[in-house]
């Protein structure tokens, strides 16, 4: 049983990010109440057991716009500690499920408003996806090589690290403080504001005059020699990040590199592109498995570039079971680890509706209620 066991968190189902925040939340124990679209569609078509967003979470279709079908989800948030939402601002409001209506059913209840953009701004009403929100943080610049466009990461920089980790800690901080004061609040979660944060450590950097805006010219973005990615003989591709001197020295011993004068020219910044050749060729010169061989479990801070199939085979990932089997579906395990309360799968992600007539119940429907509700079509 997890740590967030006896919480409950209504998700308003949705794209994105907030699916992922109700799946860290659900994983950590808590009873996630997904709210899905009566006679909707999972993204891409897909069945419910590859969303894997969805699992240990129990689903209730609704069609919010029928007339009282607000009323059922708010029979729900008495009983919820929070709440997570994802659509543009204004819309729960529309459908009878804003903020005010909700703390005033549950005073206690915490709102999570989880947005590219925020509730407010100027771009607040703006449509846009994870790449916009990392663009405009200023970290999307930063990737990618010099004199090239910048790199695309995949959709997790902005919507899982900016908003759905963002969320996740916010609402538990905020169901702390209400269980010790009875009052809720609402959380505005901007993807680009989490974006901003996470882009601490290069501001800092850059105040002090040692990050330059320029991509591939810095200490951690690839500029240097010893902080980047390299092509193997076999064309397959290893990472280094011999950030500490010690670990740069014995880069070079491994590397063959030892007595070329090379000790001292970690932080030559002028020659870093003619050192970066010269290690380039050196790893040119054997396959990536051969490097493995040689590196890896080493402090010389490295790891082969795996793709996903690569990274759940790997020995250190196999060790550490982080993948999980889950209705035959190879997926990441629930992370951190807890010692006393440690996270689970506790079930394969829900069909939509799955559940209605079980949290109908659970929210106080008789059989006559419940069969008067679908007959309206509301469920």
């Amino acid at each position: 049983m997890g740590p967030l066991a006896g919480v409950r968190i209504v998700e308003l189902a949705g794209i994105g990010p907030a699916p992922f925040c109700g799946m860290l939340l659900a994983d950590l124990g808590a009873d996630v109440v997904l709210v899905d679209r009566k006679g909707g569609a999972l993204p891409f078509d897909a069945q419910p057991k590859y969303d894997i967003t969805r699992r240990g979470k129990r689903s209730l279709a609704v069609d919010l716009k029928q007339p009282g079908a607000a009323d059922v989800v708010l029979r729900l948030i008495e009983s919820a500690d929070g709440l997570i939402e994802g659509f543009r601002p204004g819309v729960t409001e529309r459908l009878g499920l804003g903020p005010d209506v909700c703390l005033a059913r549950n005073p206690r209840l915490v709102y999570g408003r989880l947005t590219g953009w925020g509730q407010s701004g100027p771009l607040a009403q703006s449509a846009g996806h994870d790449i916009n929100y990392v663009a405009l943080s200023g970290l999307l610049y930063h990737g990618g090589h010099r004199g090239s466009p910048p790199s695309i990461p995949p959709t997790v920089v902005g919507d899982i690290g900016g908003g759905a980790m963002f969320m996740a800690l916010g609402l538990v901080s905020a169901i702390l403080r209400a269980r010790e004061t009875g009052q809720g609040q609402v959380i505005d979660g901007a993807i680009t504001d989490g974006c901003a944060v996470m882009s601490s450590l290069i501001q800092g950097l850059r105040a002090q005059r040692l990050w330059a805006d320029r991509r591939q010219s810095n200490v951690l973005d690839g500029g240097a020699h010893w902080y980047d990615c390299y092509e193997c003989a076999d064309g397959e591709w290893i990472s280094v990040g011999a950030l500490e001197p010690q670990f740069y020295r014995l880069l070079l011993e491994k590397c063959g590199l030892s007595g070329e004068g090379l000790e001292d020219a970690q932080f030559d910044f002028a020659n870093w592109p003619r050192l970066k050749e010269r290690l380039a060729g050196v790893f040119r010169g054997k396959t990536r498995a051969a490097w493995c061989e040689l590196l890896e479990g080493t402090d010389v801070c490295f790891a082969p570039v795996l793709n996903l199939a690569e990274a759940q085979a790997h020995p250190h990932n196999v060790a550490r079971q982080t993948y999980v089997d889950v209705a035959g579906v190879r997926q990441p395990a629930p992370a951190p680890r807890f010692s006393a309360t440690p996270a689970e799968v506790r079930a394969p992600p829900a069909g939509i509706g799955e559940h209605s007539a079980e949290l109908l119940r659970d929210a106080g429907y008789g059989e006559e209620a419940v069969a008067g509700l679908a007959g309206a079509g509301i469920v």
